[in-house]
């Protein structure tokens, strides 16, 4: 089961020639989800191939270098006579001015499309298998994060106990790993939990948007498999980081070992750091064992399942 993220923007507020602002593209399976959408956008999303079929966009503020990119992303969908529906995920007490924004730009579009306003501690989105929730950021303005939680999988199916109990080969197994008991020929009846382990977790992405860090944070990105958090500035920006209301590296970090995460992604990095993000990888790995990366535009991360 596919869990790719693709970095379209990683640049802080102001664009580089290497770096663009925010947006992150998620493909699970055959759905396709979008993180902000800042200017430039929908070129990234050609030039990095992840399509144009996005079904739900969830915004994390309405700051220009996380917003800006919709209008012509929406215009784009309409030219290419899209009929499917999009849903935009918006923060609380920010719908009407989103939806002022692309009126503004150009209009609603003909497809179906949808403003979700959701809360601090909401789910945004609900499917068979997984759902995306929101929790509360420390920003300048009125800001959340995401988080993608997939359900706990299966137990794993222990065959050969299964065939020592007298189970044929066939449906049965199928029944017994649903959660179901079967009987067999002779009237002995066996349960699942007797073939079946414990279910095991499936697997955590979590985006912060632009943030202080926050125990917040930290607690939804528990055991996370990915957490990607704002690291707009190294060390020599703590000051600069406080008063805009962004991270450090090394804040950054601190969140991830505090939740137990597997992987770190640093990114809204400043334009000060144009070509030179090491001092962001020291001291993020001073302050975190796990994987730390500061991807570039384009990067892609396969998000693997847990092993267990």
């Amino acid at each position: 089961m596919t869990l790719r993220v693709t970095f379209l923007g990683t640049s802080g507020a102001v664009p580089t020639t290497r770096r663009n602002p925010s947006a992150i593209s998620v493909a699970r399976e055959g759905d396709h989800l979008l993180f902000d959408c800042a200017e430039g956008t929908q070129r990234q999303m050609m030039r990095f191939g992840t399509g144009f079929d996005v079904s739900h966009l969830f915004v994390t503020h309405t700051h220009g270098d996380h917003i800006y990119g919709l209008p012509g992303l929406l215009d784009t969908m309409e030219f290419n006579d899209r009929e499917a529906p999009m849903t935009i995920h918006v923060p609380p007490g920010k719908k009407g001015q989103l939806k002022a924004f692309i009126e503004a730009a150009g209009g609603r579009p003909d497809f179906p499309l949808r403003l979700n306003e959701v809360g601090y501690d909401d789910v945004a989105l609900r499917t068979e298998e997984y759902e995306v929730r929101t929790f509360p950021v420390d920003h300048r303005t009125t800001a959340v994060g995401y988080a993608l939680i997939e359900d706990d999988r299966k137990g794993r199916f222990d065959r050969e106990r299964a065939e020592e109990l007298g189970v044929p080969v066939g449906p049965k197994f199928s029944q017994l790993h649903d959660g179901k008991p079967v009987e067999l020929d002779d009237g002995t009846v066996v349960e699942p939990e007797q073939v079946v382990g414990e279910p095991r977790p499936g697997r955590k992405f979590v985006y912060t948007g632009d943030t202080r860090p926050t125990d917040e944070t930290v607690e939804t990105a528990q055991d996370a498999d990915l957490l990607v958090h704002d690291a707009t500035f190294a060390a020599d920006g703590r000051e600069r980081a406080e008063k805009t209301g962004h991270s450090t590296a090394s804040e950054a970090a601190s969140v991830a070992r505090r939740a137990n995460a597997r992987r770190l992604a640093l990114v809204h990095i400043s334009s000060r750091y144009t070509g030179d993000v090491s001092d962001h990888l020291q001291e993020a790995r001073e302050a975190f064992e796990g994987e730390v990366l500061v991807p570039e535009d384009g990067e892609t991360v396969e998000i693997p399942y847990p092993h267990s």
